[in-house]
């Protein structure tokens, strides 16, 4: 069973994931010379190969349910990703298109599968 602390952990993870996620995207989306929406493409690969870290780093679960589901589910979004995706398919971008739905797929299962071995070396 989980207890009231790691549910609090959850939340208040969660939200600081949100906010990394807002910060780091923003910054990045700002300096980029393209529509390619690079800010979410390297939270969610960078979050991806946490996410693979802590995996592999075969943390407790009361742990990963605070980081793994809180903060880097918090930091990470499925949904801007598809919002993005079908947006530069609105506009014609297909190259664009293409490029961001496949390489965010490839560059997300390199990053965590990366982040897997290299968190099961150090444990």
């Amino acid at each position: 069973m989980i207890g009231v602390l790691t549910w609090m952990g959850i939340g208040v993870f969660g939200a600081l994931g949100a906010l990394a996620r807002f910060r780091v995207a923003t910054a990045v989306t700002a300096r980029a010379l393209s529509d390619f929406p690079v800010g979410t493409f390297l939270v969610n690969v960078t979050g991806s190969f946490v996410l693979g870290l802590l995996t592999g780093l075969s943390l407790t679960s009361d742990l990963m349910l605070v980081l793994g589901t809180g903060f880097l589910g918090g930091y990470t979004t499925f949904s801007t990703w598809m919002v993005e995706t079908l947006r530069l398919g609105e506009d014609g971008e297909w190259l664009l298109f293409y490029l961001y739905l496949a390489g965010s797929m490839l560059a997300g299962l390199a990053a965590a599968g990366a982040g897997w071995l290299i968190g099961g070396l150090v444990a």
